[in-house]
């Protein structure tokens, strides 16, 4: 459903009044500010790590924490399971909804941030892939090892079970630790889009689906709109299965990151206004539109909404941290 706008967005005069002109500013403000708290707090801050030669052992943590269970008691495979499922449920509910509504879906923003939570759980399953079969590969090499000490303190020459020599100093041994350390950094640029894009998620999910049920829902039961189970199902099952990873996962949401959701929920914003600067076109949601004086109000709140509904999540994940501690003495190590 489309609102129309009482303006027109394909002439000038729209977007040079002075309410227009308002929403502009504040949106690229807060873009710039996003790009400013990235620089300053990922990219300042990897460049130091790297001069003091730390980021290694940090990666090392990542990487770790993108597929492991918070409990030491929950097996990988358990959390692999879940995002395996969770990424069928999304996929499927994309599709059919696709074929229903076509392209014209993604002029929504909810759409949007179905569709990235959906990729989140591609990954995330990939990754886990990966991280199941480490763990069983480290399990592997853990009962070599301790076959070949038991075998160096018989005196007899054990071969590895990879069939190559255990020479410590063998050009076979430097090969494998080069292609190690390869795949390693691979894996630590996967293990870092993925942790940015449940932060994402994590602001994106609550601030659809809070502003459907507060804001948008009750504007359009004045209406007389009827509810479909595909609209309820968009602007619940998204939550539902990211709290289920939430409490499974280790991963964390530091306070700096709510710039890339800042920056996410900005490219959107532009993109219709691309959009509408060329075609003439109802707008997704009213408060989207330019032509209202009151629209840098909508724009301001709409824009602070961010704020909390990235703020709740955190407040979720240190309400899991502070339960594990209470209930279970031994929190997830890699």
């Amino acid at each position: 459903m489309l609102f129309e706008g009482t303006g027109d967005a394909t002439t000038l005069s729209y977007w040079l009044n002075w309410w227009a002109l308002s929403c502009e500013i504040w949106v690229f403000a807060s873009f710039t500010f996003a790009l400013w708290m990235i620089w300053n707090y990922e990219v300042k801050d990897r460049l130091g790590h790297s001069r003091r030669g730390t980021q290694q052992d940090k990666n090392k943590l990542r990487g770790c924490e993108a597929w492991t269970p918070c409990l030491i008691q929950i097996h990988p495979i358990c959390l692999l399971a879940f995002r395996v499922c969770a990424f069928g449920m999304m996929l499927a509910s994309l599709i059919v909804k696709a074929l229903v509504n076509g392209a014209s879906m993604f002029y929504y923003y909810t759409q949007w941030a179905f569709t990235l939570l959906t990729i989140y759980f591609a990954c995330g399953s990939l990754i886990s892939i990966y991280g199941v079969f480490l763990c069983n590969r480290k399990r592997t090499e853990g009962l070599c090892a301790q076959v070949n000490e038991n075998g160096m303190e018989e005196g007899q020459q054990v071969p590895l079970l990879s069939g190559k020599p255990s020479n410590l100093i063998g050009g076979n041994i430097v090969s494998y630790s080069k292609d190690q350390s390869f795949s390693s950094t691979a894996v630590n640029i996967w293990c870092y889009i993925f942790e940015v894009l449940f932060q994402i998620n994590a602001g994106a999910v609550v601030l659809t689906d809070c502003t459907y049920w507060f804001v948008i829902f009750p504007f359009l039961t004045i209406k007389d709109y009827n509810l479909s189970f595909m609209t309820i199902n968009m602007h619940t099952l998204n939550l539902v299965l990211l709290l289920g990873e939430t409490a499974l996962n280790s991963l964390t949401l530091p306070t700096f990151r709510i710039s890339f959701f800042f920056l996410w929920t900005g490219i959107y914003v532009i993109s219709q206004w691309i959009v509408h600067a060329f075609v003439s076109i109802g707008w997704p949601y009213p408060f989207l539109d330019l032509s209202a004086p009151y629209s840098p109000l909508w724009y301001m709140l709409m824009g602070s909404i961010h704020i909390p509904s990235y703020g709740i999540f955190m407040l979720i994940i240190k309400l899991k941290h502070k339960l594990i501690m209470k209930w279970f003495p031994q929190p997830y190590h890699c």
